[in-house]
C-alpha cells in the first residue's frame, strides 16, 4: 500500500504522481497529492527548493494541497530577530500558497497577541481542534476546514500536543495564560465523527509526535492517514491500517502524500519522503532569502571554534558558561534547549549563537542537595508523559554523573563520583528548566541573575576570540547486571 523510497530524485517522485494521475483508467478515478512539511523551525534558506519542488507538483496536476504541522518559527536568527518576528516565514509561506496547517508547540514563542497577529495575516486555513481561547489577543481557530479538490471532500483537522507542560505544549507558562489544550487524541476523534460522514477523506495534521499519534491509531480508523510532526523524526509506518507520516525537522525533505480515490473511496495511498536537497533553488524565492539574510550584525564573525563542536560539545559549553556566570558551583542545562546539532570549526557570527538559543532563556540559581539532585534527574529519565525528553540524558553538565537503568529502561539509581551526601550545592539552571522540571523537587525562590544565554555565549566568545569544544559526554546511562 506504501513506498518509503529516498532512491528515487526528487523530479522522478513526484513524477510518480502523475503518472498515477494520467493512468487513471476511469473518468471515476482521483489521484489527489498532498505535499507536506513540519517543524520547518525558520530554515528559510531551504525555501527556494521547496518552492521548486511544489511548482514542480503543482505543473502535473492541479489536484494538489499544501499542507504544515507545526513548529514555523523559531530557530533561525534571520527570522527570530526580525523587527516582526517570524515575518519571513509568513511572507513565504503566502507566496507559496499553503492551503492549512495547524499550530505547534513554538508558534506561541512571542507570545499570544504575536501569534494571533501572524495568524490574521497568513493566507492559509489555521486549524486547531484543542485550544479553546478566551482572549482577545490570540483568535478562537476552526478546528478543521473542509476542502474540495477534483470533486473529492477532504476534511484536515488539527492538534497540538498539551503532553510536556502540564496540560498546555511545552513553553513558557505565561505564553498560554487564558488558552485551554484540552486533550489532543480526544478532540481528534471528535471531530474525525463529525467529518466522516460529509467528507470522502479525513486527515488529521498533527503537532503531537509519532507516538502520540500511533497511540491514537491503535484506538481508531476514523483517519485516511495522518500528517504529522513535533518529535522531528522520518516516519513512514502503519498503524491499524492507517498511514502514519512525518518528514524530520529543518526543512531537509519534503512529504509526497498520493491518494488514489475510486469514486468517493480509497483505493491507494501512496507516500514518500524527497530530500529538498535534490532541487534547484527557485530564483524568486533565492531573492526573498537573500534580502532577509542581508543583515551585516548577524553575519559578522565574533569569535572562533577550533574545531567542530557537536550537541554534547555545545550542551557542556552552554552548561559551562550559566554556572560560572552565576557565580555557582555546578552548571546543567537540558538537551532540548540546545537548538543546533552543532558547529563546524571556523569563524562563528551572532546568527550562530541566536540560532543555538533562539528563546531569550535566563539563568536561575539554585541551592540543591545531592539527593535532590538524584531525584531530579531519576524522575526525568522515567517521565511516561513527556516522553520526547525522556528515557535518555537529558541534563548535561562538567559534573559527572551515571544514570543506572534496569532491563526495562527504568532508572533507579543516579550516581555522581564527585558530590557529597547531604551538602547544598549553588546550581545553575535555565529558567526553562526552573520553571517547567519541578519533579516534586523543591527548588526554591531561585536567583534570577537577568543574565540571558545567548548573549552570555556572545561575550564570552568574543572576549576570547577562541574556543575548543569538550565534546565528551560526562554523562552516561549504565544497564545493572
Amino acid at each position: 500500500m506504501k513506498r518509503f523510497n529516498r532512491g528515487l530524485g526528487g523530479f522522478m517522485a513526484l513524477a510518480a504522481s502523475a503518472v498515477m494521475f494520467l493512468s487513471a483508467c476511469s473518468s471515476d478515478e482521483h489521484t489527489l497529492v498532498f505535499l507536506s512539511t513540519n517543524d520547518m523551525h525558520a530554515r528559510i534558506q531551504h525555501f527556494p527548493q521547496l518552492a521548486s519542488a511544489v511548482q514542480q507538483c503543482r505543473d502535473t496536476t492541479g489536484a494538489m494541497l499544501l499542507v504544515d504541522a507545526g513548529d514555523r518559527w523559531t530557530g533561525n536568527a534571520y527570522v527570530d530577530m526580525t523587527e516582526e518576528k517570524g515575518r519571513p516565514i509568513i511572507e513565504m509561506m503566502n507566496a507559496l500558497k499553503y492551503d492549512a496547517a495547524t499550530l505547534g508547540n513554538h508558534e506561541f514563542d512571542h507570545g499570544q497577541a504575536h501569534l494571533g497577529k501572524m495568524i490574521g495575516e497568513m493566507n492559509t486555513r489555521v486549524i486547531c481542534a484543542n485550544t479553546i481561547s478566551d482572549t482577545c489577543t490570540f483568535p478562537q481557530l476552526d478546528p478543521y476546514t473542509i476542502i474540495e479538490k477534483d470533486g473529492v471532500k477532504i476534511g484536515l483537522i488539527g492538534v497540538v500536543t498539551n503532553y510536556e507542560g502540564g496540560d498546555h505544549p511545552a513553553g513558557n507558562v505565561e505564553s498560554f495564560c487564558g488558552v485551554r489544550f484540552p486533550d489532543p487524541q480526544a478532540m481528534a476523534i471528535k471531530y474525525a465523527e463529525e467529518l466522516r460522514p460529509q467528507c470522502d477523506l479525513v486527515v488529521l495534521v498533527s503537532h503531537m509526535g509519532d507516538d502520540r499519534d500511533a497511540e491514537l491509531l491503535e484506538k481508531t480508523d476514523l483517519f485516511d492517514f495522518v500528517i504529522g510532526g513535533h518529535t522531528h523524526k522520518e516516519v513512514d509506518t502503519e498503524i491499524n491500517g492507517t498511514l502514519l507520516t512525518q518528514t524530520g525537522k529543518n526543512l531537509h525533505n519534503i512529504g509526497v502524500t498520493t491518494v488514489v480515490m475510486d469514486g468517493k473511496k480509497v483505493k491507494d495511498i501512496d507516500f514518500r519522503l524527497i530530500p529538498l536537497s535534490e532541487y534547484e533553488p527557485d530564483p524568486q524565492y533565492l531573492e526573498m532569502q537573500r534580502k532577509f539574510y542581508d543583515n551585516k550584525e548577524l553575519n559578522s564573525p565574533v569569535g572562533e571554534f577550533t574545531k567542530d563542536a557537536d550537541k554534547v560539545g555545545l550542551a557542556n559549553w552552554m552548561a559551562e558558561s550559566i554556572r560560572d556566570a552565576a557565580g555557582c558551583e555546578l552548571g546543567f542545562y537540558h538537551f532540548g534547549g540546545v537548538r543546533l546539532d552543532g558547529i563546524p570549526a571556523g569563524g562563528v557570527g551572532t546568527a550562530k549563537m541566536f540560532d543555538l538559543e533562539p528563546f531569550g532563556t535566563k539563568v536561575v540559581g539554585v541551592e540543591l542537595t545531592r539527593e535532590q539532585l538524584h531525584d531530579l534527574i531519576l524522575a526525568k529519565y522515567n517521565d511516561d508523559e513527556n516522553r520526547k525528553e525522556a528515557h535518555r540524558v537529558d541534563l548535561f553538565s562538567p559534573c559527572s554523573y551515571v544514570i543506572v537503568t534496569d532491563g526495562q529502561d527504568h532508572a533507579t539509581d543516579v550516581l555522581f563520583p564527585t558530590l557529597d551526601f547531604g551538602r547544598k550545592y549553588k546550581v545553575a539552571l535555565p529558567d526553562y528548566v526552573f520553571r517547567n522540571y519541578k519533579y516534586g523537587v523543591d527548588f526554591g525562590e531561585g536567583v534570577q541573575t537577568g543574565i540571558q544565554v545567548n548573549k552570555l555565549l556572545l561575550e564570552n566568545l568574543k572576549k576570547t576570540g577562541k574556543y575548543t569544544p569538550d565534546n565528551k559526554s560526562h554523562q552516561r546511562v549504565v544497564v545493572s547486571k
